[in-house]
């Protein structure tokens, strides 16, 4: 059963983008259509997968202002997981493979999301840099995972610096959302997914920051984080 739930979790992830493509089309470039994917998409996702998401500490989303949002990456299943946590406005950070997905890929470069090279590390900066004029002049709020590949679980990796960069240059405040470990573990006859807890951090301010101050705050996120984590157990509870 946990192996039919899952499928049809991700089976509903082509067709619900599909949808979403009439949205995308009628005003591409919009960001507030990834918030709306966002959260049809994990909603779907968490109750095809019978998943209960517990969250706390949603009143630390920032939601009337730009904000860089910094998540730890551990699964696909992120996309169930974190999907109805963007503020307005927000954007995400993606490798360029995702573009190739059938209708995922469509709608994410229609959504206006920072697409990047891993393998080009000058344009991976620009895009970057590009991001940062973009909180200021549009702004957008954006979403990156840091650690820049799956965990599956296993602790936080270490930080990529972009996410970084474009706070202090744009003066955004960083928001870090923490999911408790997980690794897709089913219970009961059933299948349910086992619950997976968030936590959302209240905002560090970057404004009046400079690059000089990045190494240290890259370090300070990431230990909160790590203890946000660690405080962390599946719960029952409801979102």
């Amino acid at each position: 059963m946990a192996t039919i739930r899952k499928a049809l979790a991700w089976a509903s992830v082509p067709f619900i983008c599909m949808a979403a493509l009439l949205l995308y089309l009628a005003r591409p470039f919009n960001p507030d259509n990834n918030r709306l994917l966002g959260w049809a998409i994990a909603r779907t996702g968490r109750f095809l997968l019978g998943m209960k998401r517990p969250l706390q500490g949603a009143e630390n989303m920032p939601r009337d202002r730009p904000t860089v949002i910094i998540a730890n990456h551990q699964q696909n299943d992120d996309l169930f997981v974190m999907g109805d946590l963007l503020p307005p406005r927000t954007v995400a950070v993606g490798k360029r493979s995702l573009v190739w997905l059938p209708f995922f890929g469509q709608v994410f470069w229609l959504g206006g999301n920072v697409i990047l090279n891993r393998g080009r590390s000058q344009k991976a900066v620009a895009a970057m840099q590009a991001t940062s004029a973009a909180i200021r002049r549009d702004h957008k709020s954006i979403w990156v995972f840091p650690e820049g590949t799956r965990s599956r679980g296993r602790g936080l990796g270490t930080f990529k610096k972009g996410a970084f960069h474009a706070a202090v240059a744009a003066g955004a405040p960083i928001t870090m959302v923490c999911a408790g470990e997980y690794h897709g573990v089913s219970r009961g006859l059933s299948g349910r997914r086992e619950p997976v807890p968030v936590r959302i951090l209240p905002p560090v301010e970057t404004e009046g920051l400079s690059t000089e101050d990045i190494p240290q705050l890259v370090e300070s996120c990431r230990q909160q984080m790590i203890a946000a984590i660690a405080g962390m157990a599946p719960a029952t509870g409801t979102a």
